[in-house]
């Protein structure tokens, strides 16, 4: 049964989390998912079989949470995720993200850095508006972009097409990560599919530069999708989060 944090703002963040030994793990999912996903719940009882704290949760505008997806972005999601670590946790972090969500916790150990331990990225797509969205529109997308303020792209991996907000993309050009050395020195490490069709694997060797600490460790799975949800691709997720965690 999912449980519900009241914020500040009047939304209702959806959660799920089981109480065990420190450091937190803590599971941030990509664009358009939910808590209910594969890995999310694999890593779920991978943490309860080592006795480990772990929660999910769904951002505002995704799966159980209240609010409207064409309302979120980059900075909201982040804030969601500040707010559900500061209510419901206490001492380390581990962060795993999913896609976006290893934008969002980047954003979230820049934001909490005395907390965040250690950092995961499954398909990490940092800067993923600007540089694998915006960059590659056609002009015709754009202009629909700017004259309607969304545009539906396409996707094998749901039924409906993605909504893609103006919102989201202006928003995100506030949060860019990789144009710069980004100031996180915990440990990071990326895991990634060399046939990500949706984020380039040569997108992680860019994050793991753009970092500042020299502890990154690369993982490159060769007939790995986006998604990295199979049983050996979960198992790769598993032997880090319990590498970092010691």
């Amino acid at each position: 049964m999912h449980k519900y944090l009241n914020c500040d703002n009047g939304s209702t963040i959806a959660y799920h989390k089981i109480e065990g030994a420190n450091p937190n793990i803590v599971f941030l999912g990509g664009y358009m998912s939910n808590m209910d996903g594969t890995k999310a719940v694999a890593l779920q009882t991978h943490c309860e079989n080592r006795g480990r704290s772990y929660l999910r949760f769904d951002y505002s505008g995704h799966g159980h949470s209240s609010g409207n997806f064409l309302d979120g972005t980059i900075r909201k999601w982040s804030d969601d995720t500040l707010r559900v670590i500061d209510q419901l946790t206490d001492g380390p972090l581990i962060l795993v993200g999913s896609s976006m969500g290893g934008w969002i916790m980047m954003m979230v150990a820049l934001a909490r850095p005395e907390r965040v331990s250690g950092l995961i990225g499954v398909a990490a797509a940092p800067d993923f508006t600007e540089l694998l969205m915006w960059q590659r529109f056609t002009p015709d997308i754009k202009k629909t972009l700017l004259h309607d303020k969304v545009y539906y792209q396409p996707t094998e991996y749901a039924d409906e097409p993605y909504p893609i907000t103006l919102r989201l993309i202006e928003d995100a050009r506030k949060n860019l990560l990789l144009q710069k050395p980004v100031p996180i020195r915990c440990p990071l490490h990326l895991i990634h599919g060399i046939e990500d069709d949706e984020v380039p694997w040569e997108h992680a060797i860019k994050v793991a530069k753009a970092f500042q600490t020299n502890d990154v460790t690369l993982t490159f799975i060769k007939d790995g999708d986006h998604r990295l949800s199979r049983e050996r691709d979960l198992e790769k997720i598993f032997a880090a989060v319990d590498q970092m965690s010691g």
